[in-house]
């Protein structure tokens, strides 16, 4: 966004230079439009993100919200096993040496979120949060998402 700016703004002062210069109607008019042009899609790109920031804000309230209610309605029972188990997750984390991120994305994934729900939970591309799965497979030493929860339920059943 800074650069366009930069772009935007040095094409207001190159149709300055071309007017003071004599420049054809023409040309000034075209390079108005462009500027214009310009102008507008970065709005309208502005608020693009704005309107994404906003629908990320509101979804990790939500998926809050959710997961307060859901534990909240559990007996207590199953409200302390589930206690137990993300502290064991926490410590086998430490065991393969995740970083912070990666706890934060295996946890979520621990979760059953998608990788696009992460992404925008956590405000980055899925592309990214793909990746940083894939190093928290091998870390674990499993083959994917599905052997990565097995992991963690498998002994408890």
């Amino acid at each position: 966004m800074f650069l366009l700016t930069i772009v935007v703004g040095g094409n207001i002062l190159d149709v300055i230079h071309d007017y003071h210069a004599g420049a054809d109607t023409t040309h000034l008019i075209i390079e108005g439009v462009l500027v214009v042009t310009s102008f507008t899609l970065i709005a309208m790109l502005s608020f693009g993100i704005w309107q994404q920031s906003r629908s990320n804000r509101q979804l990790k309230r939500e998926l809050a919200e959710a997961s307060d209610k859901r534990t909240s309605q559990l007996p207590p029972k199953v409200q302390e096993a589930r206690h137990s188990l993300a502290l064991v997750a926490q410590e086998q984390f430490e065991q393969w040496q995740l970083t912070q991120t990666e706890r934060e994305i295996a946890m979520l994934l621990l979760k059953g979120l998608s990788f696009k729900e992460i992404a925008a939970v956590r405000d980055t591309v899925e592309k990214t949060v793909r990746q940083q799965a894939s190093a928290i497979y091998k870390k674990a030493g499993v083959s994917g998402r599905h052997a990565f929860s097995a992991w963690f339920i498998e002994d408890i059943l």
